[in-house]
């Protein structure tokens, strides 16, 4: 690391000109970031990807490219216009490349829907939707509106990005602003801003790339610039504290850059790695939603650490004396200056720990039970079409739809009966089995309607596959929803009785929401055993001890776990309207896992944090309780502070308008607002006190594999009651 700095200074006009580059490609090439991003869900290997694969490559037809245009008359019975519409309906589809007009089916005497089909992916499809819009006219007496996924994301765009801009410049930063300046009190507070300047967008510039190649979640943007600005924010913050305590012990300029690298530089590489490690779950993941969450989230640690290793050290070389000279904030009213800064109040607060571990200890696993319990009732769902705002276009016809013809008529299942072999639709065997697989469908309670017909989108040129939907009473996430999958599934499907060699599948809405569960959490708990696994031995390395990663581990779990229950209060119990925040008896179902993943490299954060310092206590050769005693009051207001930004980040989601971020922003900031109080200020130092010496154990033979020098369990002198 030494090297490396010094490397790193002589050559700083470089560094510093290599990054402006990066940084204004990366403003040029995300211009156009929104346009490749997309809300689709695909389930490989599913019967939902079969049957819209079929669908795709043999009807014309692709359901996450379609647009559903809802009419409803204001006057006359709605069959009285249903030449007009699919007059209208033939205009909008001409108005969309390879789009086709499917019909106009009435739904209730003053509803009808129409569906155009293309073969158009979601993010092309998209653009076209108020060329759709103006394409049906006007027809006297009957109001248009224009759904599905598509126009969904298209009326959604603005809102996200209103929504961003909301969480950032109206919560994140200014409240960032007004930590760091309460922390530094000079122009030094710049630093971290310009570290997070630099890393944003050069981290939107590497997600631009992915995008083109795989198929990421319009949510990216808010992900990166939200989390992007806690963490940048949060490494920045610890290294220029770790600068300025550095020139004030008397180091040249550059020897402090050195020794800062040394410290707080070594703590941020290995932060970085435990939450690209946690975010590497989500790269495993079989689901191309969420693995590409995984590669946005994944590179903003990383490019925070190239960032840290590169930028920072120029910038603390350049700027960081200048800035520091100019004063705004007077010393007087300085919370964190001097000796208060250096453990009054922290080195209080930690003797009374050392005193007092089991107590101490005792408290906060109550505390973290009590809001982890309620876990157990956690129930995840595929998310909501009332989880988006609800004076959209798009979302008033569901509303429209829904009520005229039953809630799963905003996303139907699509059942697709493959013969086996062309002109197999002809066989009378396996239409008297297709009559009573209609019959059983039509008879299920869950079953609102069902479409089948003999046009070109029911039954394909070659006579091999045939295609009926059916839509149900509940919308296509809801438990009786899922329950008629299972059953078509397990008993209607193979009651018909179809000929040897015939296969059915149901996809679409319904049957989306059970493959999607399925391939979440069949995969999730194998993964976290590997970030388990792989999380504790990077930690043996970072602490040179087999005591304290697996302390870290089990903090890390419960602060997670205290995380979960919480979104249940909150969101299912309903205690999340005392917030203004919508609620659901569901949690979408990518969020506990993405929780999970980001939590458990963010919690490492703090806990490399404040268990480096307290090992350079001990290497220095302090007593067990003093070395956590000073360690944390040397980190616990810098702790504090990165929580702090960290959680106005995260909040940032929550101000928004979309079920799903509040969820996920609350879940975030809760998980760190536990972490950083009742984690990491009370258990931490508690268990470190009871454990002693044991702490900081590394037998010889782990310590050569590890390429570390070994922690005997050598005596040491009793801790100071002063704690100095």
């Amino acid at each position: 690391m030494e090297s490396w700095t010094r490397s790193i200074i002589r050559y700083r006009w470089l560094v510093l000109g290599a990054w402006i580059v990066v940084v204004l490609a990366s403003f040029v090439a995300t211009r156009g970031l929104g346009d490749l991003l997309t809300n689709r869900f695909s389930l490989p290997g599913t019967d939902t990807q079969r049957a819209e694969q079929i669908l795709e490559d043999h009807f014309g037809q692709r359901s996450a490219g379609s647009f559903v245009v809802v009419a409803r008359s204001t006057s006359e019975p709605i069959v009285s216009f249903r030449s007009a519409l699919a007059a209208a309906g033939k205009r909008a589809a001409a108005a969309v490349p390879s789009g086709a007009f499917v019909g106009v089916e009435p739904v209730s005497p003053k509803v009808a829907s129409a569906t155009i089909v293309s073969n158009l992916e979601p993010a092309d499809a998209k653009s076209y939707t108020d060329d759709v819009r103006r394409a049906l006219g006007k027809i006297e007496g009957v109001q248009f509106l224009v759904t599905g996924q598509a126009a969904i994301e298209s009326d959604l765009e603005p809102v996200e990005s209103q929504d961003l801009k909301n969480g950032e410049f109206l919560l994140a930063i200014p409240i960032a602003f007004l930590i760091l300046v309460l922390v530094f009190g000079t122009l030094a507070f710049l630093i971290p801003f310009m570290f997070a300047l630099s890393a944003i967008p050069a981290t939107l510039g590497v997600v631009w790339i992915f995008a083109n190649a795989m198929e990421l979640s319009t949510y990216v943007t808010q992900l990166v610039s939200l989390i992007g600005l806690g963490i940048s924010v949060d490494y920045s913050l610890l290294m220029v504290y770790r600068y300025r305590e550095e020139r004030r012990s008397g180091r040249s300029k550059e020897d402090a850059i050195v020794s800062t690298m040394a410290t707080a530089g070594r703590a941020v590489v290995f932060s970085g790695t435990a939450v690209a490690i946690g975010l590497a779950l989500l790269l495993a993941m079989p689901l191309p939603f969420i693995r590409g969450f995984g590669v946005a989230g994944l590179t903003i640690p990383i490019v925070s650490v190239v960032c840290a290793l590169t930028l920072l050290p120029a910038l603390l070389y350049l700027t960081a004396d200048g800035l520091d000279r100019v004063r705004f904030v007077p010393r007087g009213l300085m919370r964190f200056h001097g000796a208060e800064r250096e453990g009054r109040f922290w080195l209080r607060f930690s003797r009374a720990i050392m005193r007092r571990p089991v107590a101490f200890l005792l408290l906060a696993v109550a505390l973290l039970l009590s809001a982890a319990i309620p876990a157990f009732w956690i129930s995840v769902g595929p998310g909501t079409n009332k989880g988006i705002p609800q004076n959209l276009e798009s979302t008033r016809a569901l509303t429209i739809l829904g009520a005229a013809a039953g809630q799963g008529a905003t996303a139907p299942t699509d059942v697709i009966v493959d013969t086996g072999r062309p002109g197999g639709a002809r066989d009378a065997a396996l239409l008297a089995a297709l009559g009573r697989l209609e019959n059983a469908i039509r008879a299920d309670p869950e079953t609102s309607n069902v479409v089948f017909g003999s046009g070109s989108q029911y039954v394909d040129p070659t006579g091999r596959y045939l295609h009926l939907q059916t839509s149900g009473q509940s919308e296509y996430g809801t438990p009786s929803a899922i329950a008629f999958v299972h059953r078509f599934r397990r008993e209607i499907a193979p009651a018909a009785r179809f000929p040897e060699g015939v296969r059915v599948y149901a996809g679409g809405g319904p049957p989306s929401s059970v493959d999607f569960l399925h391939l979440t959490y069949g995969t999730f708990p194998w993964l976290v055993l590997g970030v388990l696994a792989l999380t504790y031995f990077l930690l043996l390395r970072a602490f040179r001890s087999i005591i304290l990663p697996l302390k870290a581990i089990v903090l890390n779990l419960l602060s997670i776990g205290s995380a979960y229950g919480l979104l249940v209060v909150f969101f299912k119990w309903g205690a999340s309207g005392a917030l203004g925040l919508q609620s659901y008896d569901q949690i979408e179902g990518w969020i506990p896992v993405f929780l999970f993943a980001m939590l458990f490299g963010l919690s490492m954060d703090y806990e490399v944090f404040l268990v480096s310092r307290m090992r350079e206590e001990w290497d220095g050769g302090r007593p067990n309780e003093d070395a956590v005693a000073n360690g944390l009051a040397k980190t616990g207001q810098i702790v504090t502070a990165a929580g702090m930004i960290m959680m106005a980040a995260f909040s940032g989601f929550m101000i928004g308008r979309v079920l799903g971020l509040q969820q996920f922003g609350f879940g975030l900031a809760v998980a760190i607002f536990v972490d950083v109080t009742i984690v990491r200020m009370l258990l931490l130092p508690s268990a470190m006190a009871l454990f002693g010496r044991w702490n900081w154990w590394l037998p010889g033979r782990l310590a050569i594999v590890f390429r570390v020098k070994p922690s005997p369990l050598a005596p040491r002198p009793a801790a100071s009651p002063a704690g100095k």
